[in-house]
């Protein structure tokens, strides 16, 4: 390859004068009278003579002649050369004429390495200095840069391109590796994600046992656990547990009558009862005079009843509900009517002819409007119980209440829409609040109605009572305050019907609050005077002491609902000695 560029083939020449910083050729122009003598020279740069096995590289040696060993070195006679002047390089140094086998005459020979015939190095001419782009090798051969022979310039090997020969198959080995690689990677990211989503579910599973039991356990819904008379009851005692209670008086303006109910919500086993309260329970006047309940409705009004209720139950009533037939017909029709499952026929109370169809059919799935309501809640066949009455109020109670808004302030809102002048310490806003809790409870199936169980002369017994007044009022008559007075139940067992009466008078002069115990089934010989708790004691003595009965009487035994001591009277009791 003809390292002169020649631009112009035949016009401007350049010469190889070195290599820049970054590896690449310098060229320069060669004047015109230089361009006429320099001749291809394919061994310029070399000594006359060149041996191939000099030691030293020098110039100018003569061959080596096998046949003369051991006389002088040997000498070839190439002919007759012509004179040619010595040649100096740039340092200035002599150097021997070049062997010519072409006979160029002295011409400047072809360096094949890029380098002038003149050994040593030019002379940069700024002036005549030109940067020609590097050409480009024969095709398929990569351009190496080339090194000017003498040239001491340092090179690295950043500054080299290797090229080495293509393999067809290494694009796919790379491709088979990468796709075996990510294929791992995958299916490693698959698991590592497979086990985070275990955790996570067990995590979760863990969490939702764990509440769940917890609210079981707080709701009192754990087997074993529960009240053995409350649906649902808690591990607290039935004293222990968290009532509000409002009484309703229903008063009938048509037929007359009253119906009364205490509505009950338990905030700690979430349930919610009403107790039917029959007309005949046996209540104790302000003064200790026996009555019943629908005489105190009747005399005494809303607060002369609750009071005696509180006394009679041991529970705490925080207000009191008058609810008359006008008022419950429009409280059905605000909810929408009601649907309850009735038990009888009720004849329409507006017909004029008997035989027409009734008001209120039998069966299940009955819709009932605001006076159907009325008419099924204050009906009572001939014959019938005061009891069987007040169950189908109970009924038609519960069926308000499953219509009755949840929602607090929407509650507040039918109860103002009817109008009612309430008892004072029950206002609209307190009575709304109430009903839309037990709302709550009715509509989530937590709501029962229980009846109130008396004996025939209207007192409570102590076991057919417990169910009722233990577990849903709470169990015991509520603790009398420091000054109260110590309540008192009297059964008489003496056979003579009178000397309940006279008993009476004694214990209310004595300060103590009577409590009709009732007539006992048959008699008794001795007297007893029972108290339950410890602290009752001393009273119990008091109230013996009171009677006329003996201290010998006194003992640790049942004592009936709302009382605080329960006296037997037997045979032995003499009213004069009292």
């Amino acid at each position: 390859m003809n390292d002169r560029y020649d631009a112009g083939y035949g016009s401007d020449q350049y010469e190889l004068v070195g290599y820049d910083e970054y590896g690449q050729p310098v060229y320069r122009q060669i004047p015109a009278q230089q361009q006429q003598q320099q001749t291809y020279d394919p061994y310029a740069g070399q000594g006359y003579g060149y041996d191939p096995y000099a030691g030293d590289g020098r110039q100018g040696t003569q061959p080596y002649d096998p046949g003369r060993q051991g006389q002088g070195p040997p000498s070839y006679d190439t002919g007759q050369q012509a004179p040619v002047p010595p040649v100096h390089d740039t340092g200035q140094q002599p150097v021997t004429p070049a062997y010519d086998p072409y006979g160029t005459g002295g011409q400047a020979a072809y360096d094949p390495y890029g380098q002038a015939a003149t050994s040593g190095r030019q002379p940069r001419v700024a002036e005549q200095t030109a940067h020609i782009p590097q050409q480009a090798g024969p095709v398929g051969e990569p351009a190496v840069p080339r090194q000017a022979p003498g040239d001491d310039r340092d090179y690295h090997t950043e500054q080299f391109a290797f090229v080495e020969a293509p393999d067809g198959d290494s694009e796919d080995v790379i491709d088979w590796l990468n796709f075996t690689e990510n294929r791992t990677e995958r299916r490693e990211e698959a698991k590592r994600r497979a086990r985070s989503r275990m955790i996570a579910l067990v995590v979760v599973l863990a969490l939702v046992a764990v509440g769940g039991a917890g609210y079981l356990w707080y709701a009192g819904k754990l087997p074993g656990l529960s009240s053995s008379g409350s649906k649902g009851g808690t591990t607290a005692s039935a004293a222990a547990q968290k009532r509000d209670v409002v009484v309703v008086h229903l008063h009938n303006t048509s037929g007359g009558g009253t119906s009364t109910a205490l509505l009950v919500d338990n905030t700690t086993t979430k349930q919610g009862t009403t107790v039917l309260l029959p007309n005949s329970l046996a209540m104790t006047d302000d003064d200790g005079t026996t009555t019943t309940l629908a005489k105190s409705v009747g005399d005494d009004g809303s607060s002369g009843t609750r009071d005696q209720l509180d006394t009679v139950l041991g529970t705490s009533i925080e207000g009191t509900w008058r609810l008359d037939t006008p008022y419950l017909q429009n409280l059905v029709e605000l909810v929408g009517n009601i649907d309850i499952a009735t038990n009888a026929d009720v004849p329409d109370p507006d017909a004029k002819k008997k035989g027409e169809a009734p008001l209120v059919h039998k069966g299940k799935d009955q819709t009932l409007s605001g006076k159907a309501a009325v008419a099924y809640a204050t009906y009572r066949a001939s014959g019938e119980a005061q009891n069987a009455q007040l169950e189908r109020f109970g009924q038609v109670m519960q069926g308000v209440l499953r219509k009755m808004s949840s929602d607090s302030q929407a509650a507040t809102v039918t109860v103002q829409t009817l109008a009612q002048i309430l008892d004072p310490s029950l206002t609209d806003k307190d009575l709304g609040t109430f009903l839309a809790k037990l709302a709550d409870l009715a509509k989530g199936g937590d709501y029962k109605t229980a009846l109130l169980p008396v004996q025939s002369d209207g007192t409570l017994s102590a076991q057919t009572s417990s169910s009722v007044v233990k577990d849903i009022l709470g169990g015991a008559a509520k603790s009398p305050s420091a000054d109260s007075a110590v309540r008192v139940s009297v059964q008489n067992a003496t056979g003579t019907k009178d000397n309940t009466d006279k008993a009476r008078v004694v214990l209310v002069n004595g300060g103590y609050t009577f409590l009709e115990g009732g007539t006992a089934s048959g008699t008794q010989a001795t007297s007893k005077v029972l108290y339950s708790d410890a602290a009752d004691k001393e009273n119990a003595t008091e109230v013996a002491k009171t009677l006329g009965l003996g201290t010998g009487t006194v003992a640790k035994g049942t004592v009936g609902s709302g009382a605080d001591v329960s006296v037997v009277l037997g045979q032995d009791y003499k009213p004069s000695s009292s």
